[in-house]
């Protein structure tokens, strides 16, 4: 996959309403037909643009996927920073953590699908911003279990399996609800929690008593 131009955080907010369209256009697209199986055209017909119009505003196929998952991506691993730091005990580092994560999957519906089918072909299409965006949110939350650690109230703990514990969890839940939703055997209790409060909720309660002594 050859470079790709990725928008700034400086420079989103300058972003051309034409920009704009055109990322949430193809946001969609990749949700549907994934990498393969996006064609420009169909991202142009939604976005109501001609093609040279996407070059000439994002860029190719390539850079168009490396900016619409970083903007997503690039955002949750820097709001789980800042939410993080202002939170005090380890526990509630943790807990700001899943939350972070949770709200981000919440605000972002076309993320599960992208997301999985990345994790489903080894992050065959994974542009490598976006490796470095995962990274920051691991180093903070290494950070947090070796807080954590230091102070007698979490086990050792792999970092990078308790995060795709949490992201598994959320991710997999959120994609998979129309089929909970077509359960009409289930008892209503079940059918009925699925909201973004309850799950971030009911995934800190479970992590939390996985890695607390």
């Amino acid at each position: 996959m050859a470079e790709q131009r990725v928008i700034k955080n400086s420079e989103q907010e300058r972003l051309s309403k034409t920009a704009e369209k055109i990322l949430l256009a193809a946001q969609a697209v990749f949700a549907e037909h994934g990498y393969s199986g996006t064609r420009m055209d169909e991202i142009a017909r939604r976005a109501a643009v001609n093609k040279a119009t996407i070059y000439y505003q994002i860029g190719d196929k390539d850079t168009l996927y490396a900016n619409v998952i970083h903007q997503v991506i690039g955002s949750v691993a820097r709001d789980i920073a800042r939410t993080v730091e202002i939170a005090a005990a380890p526990e509630d580092k943790l807990k700001a953590y899943i939350f972070c994560i949770a709200r981000a999957v919440d605000k972002n519906p076309d993320l599960p699908p992208v997301m999985m089918r990345e994790i489903a072909s080894g992050g065959a299409h994974l542009p490598q911003v976006v490796i470095e965006d995962v990274a920051l949110a691991l180093k903070t939350l290494l950070t947090i279990l070796q807080k954590g650690t230091k102070k007698g109230l979490f086990i050792e703990t792999d970092p990078y399996l308790l995060h795709m514990m949490i992201l598994g969890s959320i991710l997999l839940y959120r994609a998979s609800l129309p089929i909970k939703n077509r359960q009409t055997w289930l008892p209503e209790e079940l059918r009925n929690g699925n909201k973004h409060a309850d799950i971030a909720g009911e995934v800190a309660r479970l992590v939390l008593r996985a890695v607390k002594k």
